[in-house]
């Protein structure tokens, strides 16, 4: 079985500190992440990318595509394909509103870091080429926040694909780290026609992986990842491909998820979700 990473002492008192009431926990903000997903002959390769060292939050580690939600992602209704945000908030948990703009965070932030764009000219059709200069000049001033999402899918005529998106998980930053997320995946297959590109500013390494290869990498040291991005590559491993993974999603809804320190005899680790027990126990 993989075992847990063992806290260090001074993280589990400071834990303790905001168990006691002593802290007071940063207050979390909304994020989502999405879980690029492609076919391969060892089952799914998701896409990852490895954050700058010098990034507050998770510096050197590999992460799927994903971010903040910005204010404007709340903006005025668009051209929507697929289940209608009430469906979405039943899904994730949310409120109306949240849950559009999560919705509209994850292909924004999925297009910003990897130059996938879930949208198309109608409810049937996704964008088959995102690689020109004047979609790279778009999506450089999203990532710069001098343009909003909506305003980029009106001025292109595009309806957002909601449908091509599935939701996965949700985690909670554990109350002990001074910048905390409420962060909802999603997972997604690549659009056909569509390539990713290496232009997030916030990354210096992107990789196709297949999900048991990127599992394989973090035990042996090979890789870096926080908890919730390590059990999901674990997750969607055991499906044979994408079409799998979207279709495990169709019909899910999430709970958010808090990890909470645990004392053992072997000392002190992260709680998971129970589910994922099991996985842990077939891995060597």
């Amino acid at each position: 079985m993989a075992s847990r990473v063992q806290l260090p002492s001074q993280l589990v008192e400071s834990a303790q500190a905001f168990t006691d009431g002593g802290r007071e926990p940063a207050e979390p903000r909304n994020a989502a992440t999405v879980v690029l997903m492609r076919p391969g002959s060892e089952g799914p390769e998701v896409y990852l990318l490895r954050r700058q060292t010098s990034m507050a939050f998770a510096g050197g580690m590999c992460v799927f595509p994903g971010g903040g939600v910005d204010p404007r992602d709340f903006d005025h209704a668009i051209a929507w394909a697929g289940p209608s945000p009430q469906e979405w908030a039943a899904r994730l948990g949310t409120d109306e509103a949240t849950a559009r703009a999560l919705v509209c965070a994850a292909v924004r932030e999925t297009f910003e870091e990897s130059g996938v764009l879930l949208a198309g000219e109608s409810a049937d059709t996704v964008v088959a080429d995102t690689t020109g200069e004047d979609w790279e000049t778009d999506r450089a001033a999203l990532e710069a926040r001098e343009l909003a999402l909506t305003e980029f899918l009106d001025r292109r005529g595009l309806v957002l694909r909601t449908d091509l998106l599935g939701v996965w998980a949700a985690w909670l930053t554990p109350v002990f780290e001074p910048r905390r997320y409420r962060t909802w995946f999603f997972v997604a297959d690549l659009p056909e026609g569509q390539r990713t590109r290496d232009v997030s500013t916030e990354s210096d390494q992107v990789t196709w992986l297949p999900a048991m290869q990127a599992v394989a990498d973090v035990e042996d040291q090979q890789l870096l990842m926080l908890p919730p991005t390590y059990l999901t590559c674990l997750e969607v491993g055991q499906y044979a491909d994408p079409a799998d993974v979207l279709d495990a999603a169709h019909d899910r809804s999430v709970e958010m998820f808090m990890p909470e320190v645990e004392q053992s005899d072997e000392g002190s680790t992260l709680s998971i979700p129970p589910r994922f027990e099991t996985l842990l126990a077939t891995r060597p």
